[in-house]
């Protein structure tokens, strides 16, 4: 298949574009200046260009925090892009597979949330991603979105790779100890998708939760990160628990990040993904032994 990626330098577009080709498809990745899902004659040129096959949507405001003061920004690439790049893809009688996010629930459930759980975003940056959902779906049929959570990988700005920089710098490193959720790593989030691609003639469709197992914290994520790291000679600081209180942002973070899989599974035969086998991966990548 000729598959048109949104995104090239991000976490998931990265991968994306390495490994399709591996999967025998032609793949392309656009962002801006190329590339402006936000305009609609952007859009529509970009897919007269390189008449896709598939369009995979791994573009993202993903500044949690920023958000907060730059709602408008946030909603143009999370909410009108997706909008956007759903009548395009429908005229073209095309699938679309889309990635979405954790932040679309408040995190006040004490278990894992499924896809039919009531949305309840309490930030800018949820918000708009829940937009961008509803108005995808309402759009094109032929749609499959990810949710996920936690995305990690040896690309771009993430929390395994800022707590390799605290490695080299700090005695001690203080990680919040009362969110709940699990690491997903982009290879994993990529491979996920090639498998989508053959299945998206006939689906089934719709929103799909895929983020990786088991369930952690962030403080639970820190320690396998800091105790692989040590195995390839990195110091490895102390770690001190904390709780969300004392690491206060400028946007809520859901308590409750943890996402059921068993849809997705049952669907498509896709599972959630073991992220310490992801984090030796990256971590093989980053810190060679």
């Amino acid at each position: 298949m000729k598959v048109l990626v949104i995104g090239r330098t991000g976490q998931i577009a990265t991968e994306l574009l390495e490994r399709l080709p591996r999967a025998g498809h032609d793949a392309v990745g656009l962002e801006p200046p190329e590339l402006d899902i936000t305009d609609p004659a952007s859009v529509a040129a970009a897919m007269a260009a390189h008449a896709p096959d598939a369009v995979i949507n791994a573009a993202a405001y993903t500044a949690v925090d920023k958000a907060e003061d730059d709602e408008a920004t946030a909603f143009a690439v999370n909410a009108t892009g997706p909008r956007l790049l759903g009548e395009a893809t429908a005229a073209r009688r095309i699938p679309i597979i889309h990635y979405s996010t954790d932040y679309v629930f408040a995190g006040t459930k004490d278990a894992p949330y499924a896809e039919d759980d009531a949305t309840g975003p309490t930030g800018a940056y949820g918000r708009s991603k829940l937009a961008g959902e509803v108005a995808l779906h309402a759009a094109h049929p032929r749609t499959v979105t990810l949710r996920t959570a936690w995305v990690c990988s040896p690309h771009g700005h993430n929390f395994l790779k800022t707590m390799l920089r605290l490695a080299e710098t700090r005695e001690e490193v203080a990680v919040v100890a009362d969110q709940h959720g699990a690491p997903t790593f982009a290879d994993d989030l990529a491979d996920a998708a090639i498998a989508l691609l053959p299945r998206m003639s006939h689906g089934p469709f719709g929103v799909f939760h895929l983020s990786g197992a088991p369930h952690t914290t962030w403080h639970g994520f820190a320690a396998a990160i800091f105790e692989a790291a040590g195995r390839r000679g990195l110091k490895v600081p102390r770690l001190k628990p904390i709780a969300t209180a004392d690491y206060p942002t400028r946007a809520t973070r859901p308590p409750n990040s943890r996402l059921d899989c068993a849809r997705i599974a049952a669907a498509h035969g896709i599972g959630a993904a073991d992220w310490r086998a992801g984090l030796e991966r990256a971590l093989d990548r980053l810190l060679p032994r």
